[in-house]
């Protein structure tokens, strides 16, 4: 049953019973009209407690109906809602724990509402690209009032139960069990009331002193950090309704700007996001209930700058670390460098000192791989060359303990190959963490061939511990992200040759959405990673075509940002990408030498050759099972590669596009110049003919 029904001296208690969140389906409401219902016909009932089991009130809709019919079939949560507000006997919402989205408007919608310290209260639906569709937007600010409403409801935040205390959410505040309270709470005002009307919110006056002027300040404010998103100004738009024009027409008001904002591509993106980062935990044929192994202890192999962080995402978690380096000078620099990376973090008063100086003691320094030997957790982060991953592994396969898992953070190397340097190929697996390392979200877990699937299920779940967003992916040279990112780059480089220059080009992506262009993107990482990728490639596959520019431009020795200068100059201490007269001339001087007549380029033409280029090599990875579905891929570009967010991700943005354009464009980028990099992927054309997407 999604809602109990029992009574209590009384009191009719309607608990929801939806875990784990008490999501607020069809069958919840269902189950609280009936409730309702049966409370009122019961001439024993003097009052009615509405709480939820577990660990919840609510956390508000279902997430398993989104998108369904269900979502939207008689009672919705509105209708519910009218039917708690109209009870004859008074309704009393037992807050406890969480109380989010349609969770919080149900609980405006009772009487009176008795909660209890440490609870989360939110408004969150902003986050989807949606304002709250049941009343959030009119009854908040009539009960914590209009300036703490809207600044809630137009960032999603939560606050802590007890800071709303004297806001006149609450009615009372419970120290103890927050049921027992309510049910006294209930029978107090059953007496008081009975025969008489119950408060209700819509019936409350907005206090403040100039509404509009406030309304129209914020506006403004919001409109600047807002930017595509539609969302935030609707909210504005609903409340104001609420305040200038009364609660009836500010609740019609919400529901058509809910209704709107529905078919928002920006809140299509935006939900896509939310369940892609759900999904992407789920792998097929490993089961949820998939036994895992204890992680107590890590340890990580090399305190460079990608080590480093990799250690801090652990000791972050509580988890201990040892932090292995072949030298001593190179143990202490990356020591020195996790401290100030934490010494900053305290600057900005984000971490207190007390807790810098606990994650530091979590990290035991060593260089001994004997010390290793009781790691559950082994992830090697050392120089990108497969002759030093075979010595590491060699090493941790004499070493380590039996189960212990054994990760590599390799980015574009065989996985099968490094696991075959051990006798226990399925303890290894690819933990490929982005740079920082303590900072970006993305993590991806490359699948080897025998990787074991409780290997896959621990790794999972220590994600989540630390924070990460993990996908996983199968075994092919630089697995999702940086396999799909190199066509971008080809074409990218095509594009030089073919007439743009390197600001135009970043210019007209960034505009597009992403938060830096390939050029700018390249003079962070250094020029001189994709030069060496370049060069494995012309052994490897010495018939696919490349531009060479970018090599002529390493051989001048500007690989960046760390060279002070790259595609771009940089001045001393300055990281600002000014656009660079010799590379422009070295530019359309290497069109002359190669023939190639410069021609002027457009921007949508630069957005789409990049961006389609992911699409189609996204396409060749589902194919190949690399990644299990689109959204994935949406989710590693997202989060690892500054995809804009409203877009949804490539593979998104293409269904959004529609496939038939999307063919369309690469077939005529394929009969341009340099035109053979674009092998369309059989999927797109699969898929454009049948009229559907990656996503459905």
């Amino acid at each position: 049953m999604a809602v109990d029904y029992t009574t209590r001296d009384g009191v009719a208690v309607i608990t929801l019973n939806n875990p784990p969140v008490n999501g607020l389906g069809l069958s919840t409401r269902i189950g609280i009209m009936d409730g309702l219902a049966r409370a009122e016909r019961d001439p024993a009932i003097s009052a009615i407690v509405l709480t939820g089991s577990g660990t919840a009130f609510s956390g508000g809709a279902d997430i398993t109906e989104f998108n369904t019919p269900k979502a939207l079939q008689e009672p919705t949560l509105a209708t519910v809602i009218r039917a708690v507000e109209a009870s004859a006997k008074p309704v009393v919402a037992a807050i406890h724990s969480v109380a989010m989205g349609g969770g919080l408007e149900l609980a405006l919608g009772a009487h009176y509402r008795v909660g209890v310290p440490g609870a989360q209260i939110a408004l969150p639906e902003v986050k989807l690209g949606l304002l709250p569709g049941a009343g959030g937007t009119q009854r908040l600010p009539r009960a914590i009032g209009l300036e703490a409403a809207l600044n809630m409801i137009v960032s999603g935040a939560t606050v802590m139960s007890e800071k709303l205390t004297d806001s006149g959410l609450f009615d009372e505040m419970a120290e103890g069990d927050v049921l027992e309270a309510a049910l006294a709470f209930a029978r107090r005002v059953a007496e008081k009331d009975a025969g008489g009307t119950h408060p209700r919110l819509r019936d409350r006056k907005i206090q403040h002193e100039n509404a509009a002027g406030f309304i129209q300040f914020s506006r403004n404010s919001v409109a600047a950090v807002a930017k595509p998103f539609p969302a935030p100004g609707k909210c504005i738009d609903a409340i104001e309704a609420g305040v200038l024009k009364g609660f009836d027409h500010g609740l019609a008001f919400e529901r058509e700007c809910f209704l709107a904002l529905v078919q928002t591509p920006e809140s299509r993106a935006l939900r896509h996001a939310f369940f892609g980062e759900r999904a992407a935990s789920k792998i097929p044929d490993v089961p949820s209930d998939t036994p895992v192994r204890a992680i107590k202890q890590v340890a990580v192999i090399g305190a460079g700058t990608m080590g480093g962080g990799i250690a801090m995402n652990f000791v972050n978690a509580g988890l201990p670390v040892m932090l292995l380096e072949t030298k001593p000078e190179a143990l202490e620099r990356g020591l020195a460098t996790i401290r100030k990376n934490y010494e900053t973090t305290v600057k900005k008063g984000k971490l207190t000192q007390e807790a810098l100086e606990t994650r530091m003691a979590l990290i035991t320094p060593t260089l001994s791989y004997d010390d290793l030997a009781g790691a559950d957790l082994i992830v090697e982060a050392v120089f990108e060359e497969l002759g030093v991953k075979e010595q590491v592994f060699r090493r941790l396969d004499e070493i380590a303990k039996p189960g212990a898992i054994l990760a590599s953070n390799t980015s574009t190397l065989d996985l099968n190959k490094i696991a075959a340097f051990t006798t226990r190929p399925g303890d290894v697996v690819g933990m490929h963490f982005f740079s920082p390392a303590n900072v970006m979200k993305l993590l991806e877990v490359v699948r080897g061939e025998h990787t074991a699937k409780d290997v896959l299920a621990t790794v999972m779940q220590v994600a989540k511990r630390i924070k990460k967003t993990a996908v996983v992916s199968g075994v092919c040279d630089g697995f999702i992200g940086n396999r799909m990112i190199e066509q971008y780059i080809r074409q990218a480089l095509f594009m030089l040759e073919e007439g743009a220059l390197p600001a135009q080009i970043d210019g007209a992506i960034e505009r597009f959405g992403f938060a830096m262009g390939p050029f700018r993107m390249s003079d962070l990482a250094g020029n001189d990673i994709g030069w060496a990728i370049r060069k494995r490639r012309y052994a490897e596959q010495p018939g696919m075509h490349y531009s060479r520019i970018a090599d002529r431009l390493c051989e001048t020795g500007r690989f960046g940002q760390k060279t002070g200068g790259g595609w771009y100059d940089y001045r001393p201490g300055d990281r600002t990408a000014r656009p660079s007269a010799l590379v422009d001339e070295m530019i359309v001087a290497y069109s002359g030498e190669i023939g190639c007549a410069r021609r002027e380029i457009g921007d949508d033409e630069i957005v789409e050759r990049l961006v389609f280029a992911l699409v189609n090599e996204g396409a060749k990875i589902l194919a190949e099972g690399i990644a299990s579905k689109a959204s994935d891929i949406d989710m590693v570009y997202l989060t690892g590669y500054g995809f804009p967010l409203w877009r949804g991700g490539p593979m998104l943005h293409a269904d959004t596009v529609g496939l038939y354009n999307v063919e369309r464009a690469m077939a005529r980028y394929a009969s341009q110049q340099n035109g053979d990099a674009w092998e369309i992927a059989p999927l797109v054309t699969e898929l454009a003919k049948a009229g559907r997407g990656f996503n459905g």
